[in-house]
């Protein structure tokens, strides 16, 4: 038997490989390059385009998790992330080129994967297939899942940051360093901080503010030209990715307890805490190229070259890439999905990646990991596989297939797993170290 699996980003992908692993043929649909979403420009498979993170490594977050046990299932797409990798402190980021080259190349050497280039407009009602077209799917093939889920709504909206080159920020105001890592310890003396500061791995560019400098920056942002929506659009902009903008709007503090909060920083001119703190990610192997985080936006160019060169150190500073607003679809994973991903109405059919209801790169793979562990199981007359609970997988699958009248795209977050038997631990760093080891005791049988 054949498995169609439609897009070819990172659940796409995943689920691909896995399934042709196991001797089943499988045929891949991916548009590019013939067409491109408004967000994508690479022909490359698994193309990221909203940040180059994978967040945090350590099990004590919930995506560092996430990642473990994918690792232990012997995911692909975390393989290569691995390998790929670009300085970012605690968090596993990647250099975007190389990360989707590395998968375009594992995929297309595959014996058993049949690419086809071209844009799928209507479901095959043979054999079983894998809808895995992301948070972009195209007008056409949206159209058709609605009709096959019987929903109305399929669409929300986030945005993605600028990219900066890094030789046009001012050091002279920027310092490198890690949260909490670059702060000045209370035993610590001036000279012995400054000197372990440039120690500092390259992770992060920070630029410290003042209080004059960031309200002027935040009534510059506030009042700034943003691309016009529509008022439908309005409304349903995502929360978890929020634009600065839109954030900065709800109050002249927000920022600041937001992602621009001094905690765990002191700026190096001074030996104390600034009153904002922009931070840039690395985006590339070379460290060339750097993102703002948290400053996804939907402002229009002119006004990000404008607005963003008033933050202290980028006055110069040279955008390889603005920030743009995409459409996004999901489906009601929670009417519509089992815990293995497939649709509950017709068992030949799976979602997977962020149009399933997941939130995030990790989420995606995780989620192509558990269709295309199912389908395998599918062609093979055995049981379905369900990831219990306790774990982060288990858990998301959980969510996606849980009926929810307020139903929004998730993240892998300890709140979604259930509390540890007979224990009430008030830290929170030793309550998730736990809640890890419980899960991760499932991977090792």
């Amino acid at each position: 038997m054949q498995v169609s699996i439609i897009g070819a980003g990172l659940a796409g992908c995943e689920a691909a490989y896995q399934i042709a692993n196991q001797g089943i043929k499988v045929k891949l649909y991916e548009m590019k390059p013939k067409k491109y979403s408004p967000a994508h420009t690479s022909s490359d498979f698994a193309e990221i385009v909203c940040s180059n993170s994978f967040k945090s490594n350590l099990l004590t977050n919930a995506c560092g998790l996430l990642k473990e046990e994918l690792r232990r299932l012997g995911s692909l797409l975390i393989e290569v992330a691995d390998t790929t990798c670009v300085p970012a402190g605690q968090a596993l980021a990647v250099d975007r080129n190389e990360f989707s080259k590395k998968v375009t190349a594992k995929i297309k050497e595959h014996p058993n994967i049949e690419i086809v280039n071209e844009e799928v407009t209507q479901i095959d009602n043979e054999g079983i297939t894998i809808i895995a077209t992301g948070p972009l799917t195209s007008d056409a093939l949206a159209t058709q899942i609605a009709k096959l889920t019987g929903m109305k709504k399929l669409y929300f909206y986030d945005a993605a940051a600028p990219i900066i080159e890094k030789q046009s920020i001012d050091f002279n105001i920027a310092f490198y360093g890690n949260r909490y890592e670059q702060e000045k310890k209370k035993d610590e003396t001036v000279e012995d901080w400054q000197l372990r500061l440039k120690d500092q791995e390259p992770s992060y560019i920070n630029l410290p503010m003042s209080e004059q400098e960031y309200e002027e920056f935040w009534k510059e942002l506030v009042e700034a030209e943003v691309v016009t929506l529509h008022e439908f659009e309005k409304r349903e902009i995502f929360e978890g990715c929020m634009p600065i903008e839109i954030m900065a709007g709800r109050g002249v503090d927000t920022l600041r307890f937001g992602p621009l909060k001094p905690v765990g920083f002191d700026d190096p001119r001074t030996a104390r805490r600034p009153y904002a703190v922009v931070q840039l990610r690395q985006d590339d192997a070379e460290a060339n190229l750097y993102n703002m985080v948290g400053f996804q936006t939907n402002l229009k160019y002119g006004e990000q070259k404008r607005v963003f060169s008033k933050i202290p150190g980028l006055a110069n500073a040279e955008f390889i890439k603005y920030g743009v607003m995409h459409r996004n679809t999901y489906i009601n994973g929670s009417k519509l999905l089992n815990s293995s991903y497939q649709l509950k109405a017709n068992p030949q059919i799976y979602f997977a990646g962020q149009i399933s209801g997941v939130e995030g790169y990790v989420e995606s793979i995780a989620s192509g990991m558990v269709a295309a562990l199912n389908v395998i199981n599918q062609i093979k007359n055995k049981e379905k596989i369900e990831f219990p609970e306790t774990t982060m997988i288990g858990a998301l699958a959980k969510y996606i297939s849980t009926p929810n009248e307020k139903f929004q795209p998730m993240n892998a977050n300890y709140g979604i797993l259930p509390p540890l038997e007979g224990k009430r631990i008030r830290d929170k760093k030793e309550r998730y170290k736990q809640l890890a080891n419980r899960s991760l005791q499932y991977f090792k049988n």
